[in-house]
């Protein structure tokens, strides 16, 4: 049903897919406030990515795990400008290939190969549980690794399940030039300027504490997300905004961890919550 969120205005911090998720709120009549929370660049030392890449073809992994659709992308993309990347592919398809959550998963899919497994909940804990379960002992493991976080517990679980791990970490975060729009948008929320904030990954909350404590915004921020409608895409994102003493106020109802299932939550909520707007 269309024109769902008339009248609404919708904060999003998406940076990956935001011309995406803008489009389908658009759709639904909202209003759309976008604020990236940071920039994406390529890892600014390429060797390390591409001597990962040549070890790939040279040798394929048993096992592959990609935590990020983008983690992938980006290495195709070093590979495509090295000529690289058919060769890549047809490497890439002889290792059993394991992602977190369904980002990665549409990502190979776009070169033509598919996941094997995915985990249930897009986590590095789901990631640990789903490899858990395996015979680990002797393999090669390739890791695409995404910034920004401590990625011990995992590489440890592997490595004590006799695993060979191998990791890449293809990009990185850019936040400083993002604080400027990030303070604005906590103003919008804390003046009832936002009727909902829409959070799509776990990032996004830690960009929001941290730019807040770097201009003396926290109380403000936590002021606005009280008078906010806080949609989470899923458990990750839920479980981080849990760390910092927030709350979630809508999910995709059923585990569907997407956009659009996302939008309709957001839309019955807020139809709830402002009845004189939904007539």
């Amino acid at each position: 049903m269309a024109d769902r969120l008339n009248g609404t205005r919708i904060l999003i911090l998406e940076t990956r897919e935001e011309a995406q998720f803008s489009k389908l709120l658009a759709e639904q009549g909202a209003e759309v406030v976008q604020c990236p929370v940071f920039t994406i660049h390529d890892a600014p030392d390429p060797a390390p990515v591409e001597a990962w890449i040549h070890r790939t073809i040279d040798k394929p992994f048993d096992d592959l795990v990609l935590m990020t659709g983008e983690g992938l992308r980006r290495i195709m993309k070093l590979a495509a400008a090295r000529g690289l990347d058919q060769a890549l592919v047809a490497a890439l398809a002889k290792s059993r290939k394991f992602t977190r959550g369904p980002k990665p998963g549409k990502a190979l899919r776009e070169v033509g190969l598919e996941a094997q497994q995915t985990t249930e909940k897009p986590t590095t804990e789901g990631v640990i549980e789903m490899l858990g379960k395996l015979d680990l002992k002797g393999h090669r493991l390739g890791l695409q690794l995404y910034p920004d976080k401590d990625h011990g517990a995992l590489t440890g679980a592997l490595a004590a399940q006799g695993a060979e791990v191998d990791s890449v970490l293809p990009y990185v975060y850019d936040s400083k030039a993002a604080d400027a729009s990030i303070v604005a948008a906590i103003e919008d929320m804390a003046e009832g300027r936002i009727d909902s904030i829409a959070l799509t990954n776990l990032g996004q909350v830690r960009r929001l504490i941290e730019a807040a404590k770097a201009h003396g915004s926290e109380a403000r921020l936590r002021a606005g997300l009280e008078r906010t409608l806080i949609a989470s895409i899923g458990p990750a994102v839920s479980g981080e905004l849990a760390a910092h003493g927030l709350r979630t106020d809508v999910s995709p109802a059923e585990d569907a961890y997407f956009m659009r299932p996302l939008i309709s939550a957001m839309a019955a909520a807020l139809a709830e919550k402002r009845p004189h707007a939904a007539g």
